[in-house]
């Protein structure tokens, strides 16, 4: 597969499984993150097996978005597939001990990092008449659960957005996709909580979660379905987790 995947939070979690399995498949890859030793030591292994370019960013700054895309090589300017993957969580409180600046954080992260990557990129695939938008959302953006509040909010403004990039670029060919898993053991939870370690490990006690290789495969299917077949939303769980907090613990 002779294609370019532009890939957000390709530093660990989802984004950095998705790259190794893109990367597998011949894919090129533009790895995006803020820990720029990540994100060479990742472009160092996955050279050996695709071309490989690294852009240093937060999402959440739009001057940093605009000068990174801009800096891509000419070989690299053409996007194929663009994973919004970069986001996060912040605290997990009622809405009246909230933080303020945690749900600065989500919003500017989940919300507008996923908007102002959009908008850099998809002039591009407008030119082109074709490309592909991965969004991942979180089963938060289909149902409210408790102390998830602005968490939540921000992924259903990720399926609102998913639902609406799919109206407003349908003549011109792109597709646009979102994927919503479920638990995902990954370092998601250490954010969560702040860095207790024990705590975020609490979270998939008793149950096997989702592996970041998990979705990876999916984003991989979904991106290589024939040009005229758009899986436009997935909602992904662990077998032992029936809803955003009902879990089947042993």
């Amino acid at each position: 597969m002779n294609k370019t995947a532009f890939i957000t939070g390709a530093t660990s979690g989802i984004g950095k499984a998705t790259a190794e399995i893109f990367a597998k498949k011949n894919i090129r890859l533009i790895l995006c993150g803020r820990r720029v030793e990540r994100l060479k030591e990742l472009q160092k292994e996955l050279s050996k097996l695709t071309e490989v370019t690294i852009l240093q960013f937060d999402v959440s700054k739009r001057t940093e978005v605009e000068t990174a895309i801009s800096s891509l090589p000419e070989n690299f300017k053409q996007i194929d597939i663009l994973i919004n993957n970069a986001g996060n969580a912040h605290g997990l409180s009622t809405i009246q001990d909230g933080n303020i600046d945690d749900w600065d954080a989500m919003i500017d992260i989940n919300v507008k990092g996923l908007l102002y990557v959009s908008k850099a990129i998809i002039p591009k695939m407008i030119k082109s008449n074709t490309g592909f938008i991965v969004n991942i959302g979180s089963v938060a953006g289909k149902e409210v659960y408790p102390n998830g509040n602005v968490y939540c909010a921000s992924k259903h403004a990720v399926n609102a957005l998913n639902k609406s990039m799919r109206i407003d670029l349908n003549s011109y060919n792109i597709r646009v996709s979102a994927i919503h898993p479920g638990a995902v053991e990954t370092a998601f939870s250490e954010v969560r909580f702040k860095g207790n370690t024990q705590k975020a490990k609490s979270m998939y006690a008793g149950y096997k979660a989702l592996q970041a290789e998990d979705i990876a495969d999916i984003i991989y299917f979904v991106v290589t379905r024939p040009y005229h077949v758009n899986i436009e939303d997935l909602i992904v769980y662990p077998t032992a987790q029936a809803s955003p907090t009902i879990f089947n613990k042993s």
